[in-house]
This record gives structure tokens, C-alpha cells and sequence, in this order.
């Protein structure tokens, strides 16, 4: 959200930063012909020079963080080609230190740098951060790390996010998708670094490789990893590919290792339709509701907002327009936590009055666009590994059907038109796809933890159920509507997950922690 500006007094010249080489590695195995990655050394200094835009460049600003370069191979079965580097972030333990616990924060295209450096100052004081160095790390391709993926331009992404009449089930509609769709797979290989080899080797294959270089460089014997939503799914690859170099896994909002991409799409639809029905239930007893004080109309009086958005949207103070495509987003934004609720029904009460700046401001956040109109390359990275990790939907009749079913689940989405069978940029990318999903292989696993929550609107609670089991690992339920719970205020959950990562305690079967 904007904030007025204000002036202060011109301030002291600050000092030049430590910079210190550490030599830690090389720690554990070490997989023959990469001696010289899980043995480099890593130089620590300034965050200010990782930053990517304007909230990350705020929160790197603090002195007790400090950030490097880790080198990796661009491809694993050429290690002595080119390489690139992946930026890492650390908050060094300020007590009896354990070791360091590495974090993703999902996506995929989501930093790490960033989300440790935020645990760092909700967590640092705590015995979770006494304990551990808090090591936070951008996949390759993302954010910090080099090169990184880029797809479009800033103004590209703003005019892609006002093209709702392009967007219908007409043939005409389908063929200007599919055109869109590939475009924007051509102008991937074209404008990132090392193109098609560059994405080949950017999905989660390649990832927990890079993950186990960084565990060795950081010193670790074995790894200790706290992953959230798609993290789950680079935890599990990396239990899979590495299972006697963990020590200890928190899997918080799991993706289910089994299922295919249609299937997670329609259950990820259903997660936000009951999301939207509770936020319906909470918002009827206000008595400034946007939707009503009847829950069940609730859907009804969303479209009724919203859908005019496709032929008239509106147009705002920075010149921008809000789309219908921005006001679902905005929603969908505010439906990953409770916290946005309040803001989600100011932003539906604004668009009453023709106003629509609070809804821009939450697809703003979610599409991650600072003030300046620029954009980190998460939503570019999002699709580069997400059609690479799985196999393409390329049967039109499945897209329909699946495009249909989504509607019937999360109903408040239903633009009110008929749905098409266009295809995605993945059924159009120049490299094929290095995963899919499987039951992992995990033998030699020690216990880890999967934290579930029953009304996660973007991982379902069954995929936890399912991840624990394939992992063969302990269930925590949180019940609550929300992505994602550790770390982030419930201290039922964070103890019990803080005493699992320090001595290794595991919750007995069963174990639920309720909102506070």
C-alpha cells in the first residue's frame, strides 16, 4: 500500500560493510566431478546489491543480515561448462548454534532471500533463531540468483493484465491465447541467458542439486530445510535424491508428490472456493460486509461487482485501470490469509463507489510490482518451472473439461462467460519437461514433518495427509483458513515445529493446533 513520504534530517555516512571469506565445505559426500562446488568457499557482505525491488531492497536494509554468491554448474552433466550463481541469504544463529536451517518459501519464483530475512525479524530473538543460522537461498533463475528468467518486459506484464476481452471461449478468443501462450514461451528462450539451456535446467531437478552444493558450502553435514507450499515439493525431491544428508524437514502446505497438474489446478480451485465462503461467513457479521449479510448470496453479489470489470474497468489515479482479471487476483491475494480479509472487503466496498485502488494494490502484491511499475521476475519464473517440472496439457477437450470443473468448484471466478480450450505457455515450450509426478523414493529418510492446514486455499489439506504418508513422516493438522501456519504467529504450531527442528520431537499421531 502507498505510504505518504516524509523528509528527515540528512543521515551519518554509514560505515562499509564486513566483508569475510568462509571456507566450510566441503561437508558430506561429495558426487563425483563436483569437488570444487561443494568445496568453495562463500564471501559474505552487504544485501543491498541482491535486491529486486523496492520491499526486498527495505528489508535487506538490516545490518545483522549478510548475503553471498554460491556457484553451481548450469547443467549437472557438465560440470565443467558454464556455470552460474544463486544468491544466498544468512541471520547468524546469536546463541548455541545447531547449524543452519535453510528456507524456501514456494512459488516456484518465490525468494528465499527474502522470506529469511523476514523469519529473521519475527524469529531472530526466538530459540528457533538462537539456534540456527537462518540461511535463506533465490533458486536458480530467480530474483537474486544469475542470470535470471525473463519473459517479459514491465510494460508487457501491465498490458497482459488488461487484456480480459481477449481472454473468452470464442475461437477467436482461443486463437489469440494461443498465440499469447506462444509468444511468451519464444520470448523465455530468447531474452533469458543461455536460452533453451538455461530452462532446461532450471526445474526442481536442479534445484535440490544446487540445495546439497549449499549444504556442503555452508558446512553442514546435513541438511535441516523448512519448506513452504511448492518448497514442500523441493523438500521431497531432495529427501528423494539426498535421503542420508537430511537431518531434519518441515513441510508446511504440501503439494501432493502423485498428482497431476489438471488435478491440482481444480483442487486448488475448490481450496479458494471455500476459502471465499468463509471469508462470506466472516464478513456477514460486519456490518459494513461489501457481500451482504447472507453468506449463501455472497458468490452472486462478488460477480455482480466484478464482472463489469470486463468491459468497463476502472480507471485509477496513477492512470492504471483495474480489470477484472486485477479485482479476481486481489481477491485471490487476500484469500491466502485472514489477515487480508478486512482489506479484501475495503477494496469490495471501494469498487461500489467506482474506486479500485485498494483491489490494485493486492494484485499488485501478488504479481509482486513495487511503486516504481517494476516487477520481480516471480510470475516469468512461476511458469518457466512449472513446465518443466511436469508434463504439458496439451489435449484441448481435458483443458475444457478442467476449465469447467474449476467454475463448479470456485464458482465466485466464474467470469460468466463460456470457458475455451486454450492452451497454456507450457504446451508451447521449447524444452520438454525434466519431472512429473511420482511417489517418492525415500529409504534412509529419517522423520520429518509435514504441517497441514484443513482450509488452505492453495494446497489442500489431503495433499499433507498424502505427502506425510509417501515420506512416511509425522502429520501436524492446524485447523484454520490460511496458506501455510509455521513461523507465523500460532504458538501451538511453532512450538511444536521449532521443537521438532531443534531435538528432533515429533507430535504424537494425530496432533491438531486450532487458531488463536
Amino acid at each position: 500500500m502507498p505510504v505518504a513520504a516524509c523528509t528527515s534530517p540528512e543521515p551519518a555516512p554509514t560505515p562499509a560493510p564486513t566483508v569475510t571469506t568462509e571456507s566450510a565445505g566441503p561437508a558430506g559426500p561429495v558426487p563425483a566431478g563436483l569437488d570444487k562446488f561443494y568445496a568453495q568457499p562463500l564471501t559474505w557482505g552487504d544485501c543491498a546489491p541482491y535486491a529486486t525491488s523496492d520491499d526486498i531492497r527495505s528489508a535487506f536494509g538490516r545490518k545483522d543480515l549478510q548475503c553471498a554468491r554460491l556457484t553451481v554448474p548450469l547443467d549437472y552433466a557438465k560440470p565443467q561448462g558454464d556455470t552460474i550463481t544463486i544468491g544466498v541469504l544468512r541471520h547468524k544463529a546469536t546463541g548455541n548454534r545447531i547449524g543452519s536451517l535453510v528456507i524456501n518459501p514456494g512459488g516456484p519464483g518465490a525468494s528465499g532471500m527474502y522470506a529469511a530475512a523476514g523469519l529473521a525479524s519475527q524469529v531472530g530473538n526466538t530459540e528457533l533463531g538462537k539456534r540456527f543460522d537462518l540461511v535463506g537461498f533465490d533458486p536458480r533463475g530467480i530474483g537474486a540468483s544469475q542470470p535470471e528468467v525473463t519473459c517479459l518486459t514491465d510494460a508487457e506484464r501491465d498490458h497482459e493484465r488488461t487484456e480480459d476481452l481477449e481472454a473468452d471461449g470464442s475461437p477467436a478468443g482461443v486463437a489469440r491465447q494461443d498465440a499469447d501462450s506462444k509468444e511468451f514461451a519464444a520470448k523465455c528462450a530468447e531474452r533469458t541467458k543461455f536460452g533453451t539451456e538455461m530452462l532446461e535446467n532450471l526445474g526442481t531437478r536442479d534445484v535440490v542439486k544446487d540445495m546439497d552444493v549449499l549444504r556442503s558450502a555452508l558446512g553442514e553435514e546435513k541438511l535441516t530445510y523448512l519448506g513452504y507450499s511448492y518448497g514442500t515439493r523441493l523438500g521431497s525431491t531432495y529427501a528423494e535424491a539426498f535421503p542420508r544428508n537430511v537431518r531434519a524437514m518441515v513441510l508446511d502446505g504440501a503439494l501432493d508428490p502423485n498428482q497431476d497438474e489438471v488435478e491440482s489446478l481444480v483442487e486448488q480451485g475448490q481450496g479458494f472456493g471455500v476459502a471465499f465462503n468463509e471469508f462470506a461467513k466472516w464478513c456477514a457479521a460486519r456490518r459494513d460486509c461489501a457481500l451482504g449479510p447472507n453468506p449463501a448470496a455472497a458468490t452472486q453479489v462478488f460477480q455482480s461487482l466484478v464482472r463489469p470489470l470486463i468491459d468497463k474497468p476502472v480507471r485509477l489515479g496513477d492512470g492504471r485501470e483495474l480489470s477484472y482479471g486485477d479485482a479476481t487476483i486481489g481477491a485471490i491475494q487476500a484469500l491466502y490469509s485472514q489477515q487480508l480479509w478486512t482489506t479484501l472487503n475495503s477494496g469490495l466496498n471501494e469498487l461500489k463507489t467506482g474506486q479500485g485502488a485498494t483491489l490494485m494494490a493486492l494484485a499488485d502484491q501478488y504479481n509482486e510490482r513495487d511503486r516504481s511499475g517494476h516487477y520481480t521476475n516471480t510470475q516469468d519464473a512461476f511458469t518457466a518451472v512449472r513446465c518443466v517440472d511436469d508434463p504439458p496439457v496439451t489435449d484441448r477437450a481435458e483443458v475444457l473439461a478442467a476449465s469447467n470443473r474449476y467454475d463448479q468448484v470456485a464458482p465466485f471466478l466464474d467470469d460468466g462467460r463460456p470457458n475455451g480450450a486454450a492452451l497454456d505457455p507450457c504446451a508451447f515450450w521449447p524444452v520438454p519437461n525434466t519431472s512429473q509426478p511420482h511417489e517418492p523414493h525415500v529409504d534412509g529418510l529419517p522423520p520429518v514433518l509435514v504441517i497441514s492446514t484443513t482450509n488452505d486455499p492453495a494446497t489442500p489439506y489431503q495433499a499433507g495427509v498424502n505427502l506425510a504418508k509417501a515420506m512416511k513422516g509425522a502429520l501436524l493438522t492446524f485447523e484454520g483458513t490460511q496458506h501455510t501456519v509455521f513461523l507465523q504467529g500460532n504458538s501451538c504450531v511453532d512450538d511444536i515445529g521449532s521443537a521438532y527442528l531443534i531435538k528432533g520431537d515429533l507430535p504424537a499421531e494425530g496432533t491438531r493446533c486450532t487458531a488463536q
